[in-house]
């Protein structure tokens, strides 16, 4: 792959285009001249160390970072054309949970997107809200703060958030630090629904053997990209080895990563 545009090739034009993207912020840079191409509905696993541009990545798609040089297209088009397109899940550590504001209230700014400004939630929006509660399991929570849930069912409310949004893509960050073993396998499934409505999920781990097992396409990044494809294409030696360093451990087909020297959580970059 190296000396190569990493990219996977799709007969339509839809999907997402990650075109020769360089951002840089803080004095540093974040991500360096990133080329990749996401099929229409695709499911992929964003890999690599603390530090590697992961969460830098996910901002510029959703337009928090400008872009220092390249472009990014959704249907081939420049993001920010369609209507809401992109959903967007931080790291818990990046949301202030003691905001006074009650589940449903969290699950409803999905909805501004498509009400505008001014716009008022009607009854349909109101139902859309209903229905991704319930789709999350958290129906019983709609008036509680959110500040007092468990970091599980936080979770929940955001991925409810983000559903009532209806996205062309949806992105999440670090979705399985810090949740119960029920969250998690909630949070997979949502994940094999979303793939059924052709919905593109791009999320973030530092688990390689969840990307390996639950993810199509794995994009290998340490501020640039090192790898993209398969498990197979991706998770070799010579990669891994590039993007963690000496943290990298091979036993047999199985990459281990040392937790002890890669951090569990991205909390800037």
């Amino acid at each position: 792959m190296e000396g190569q545009e990493l990219k996977i090739e799709t007969e339509e034009q839809g999907g997402l285009r990650i075109e020769n993207v360089t951002v840089a912020y803080n004095g540093h840079l974040a991500l360096h001249d990133v080329t990749l191409q996401v099929p229409h509905g695709a499911r992929v696993a964003v890999v690599g160390p603390n530090g590697a541009g992961k969460s830098t990545l996910f901002k510029a798609l959703v337009g928090l970072l400008p872009l220092r040089q390249g472009r990014i297209l959704i249907h081939g088009k420049p993001l920010g054309h369609h209507q809401d397109e992109v959903a967007y899940i931080p790291q818990r550590e990046e949301i202030d949970w003691r905001f006074p504001v009650t589940v449903a209230d969290v699950v409803m700014m999905g909805r501004y997107g498509r009400l505008g400004w001014f716009g008022r939630p009607g009854n349909h929006d109101r139902a859309v809200v209903r229905r991704c509660l319930e789709q999350m399991g958290i129906a019983d929570l709609a008036q509680h703060a959110i500040g007092e849930l468990s970091g599980g069912q936080q979770q929940r409310v955001f991925l409810a958030r983000a559903l009532a949004q209806e996205p062309h893509i949806l992105l999440m960050d670090e979705p399985f630090t810090g949740v119960d073993l029920s969250t998690r396998e909630a949070s997979l499934a949502l994940l094999d629904q979303l793939q059924a409505q052709a919905v593109t999920v791009m999320v973030s781990t530092h688990d390689l053997n969840l990307a390996s097992a639950r993810f199509e396409l794995i994009a290998l990044l340490n501020r640039r990209l090192i790898a993209y494809g398969s498990a197979a294409q991706v998770f070799t030696t010579k990669a891994v080895t590039e993007a963690f360093g000496g943290q990298a451990l091979f036993l047999e087909d199985l990459v281990v990563v040392d937790q002890c020297c890669a951090p569990h959580e991205e909390v800037h970059t």
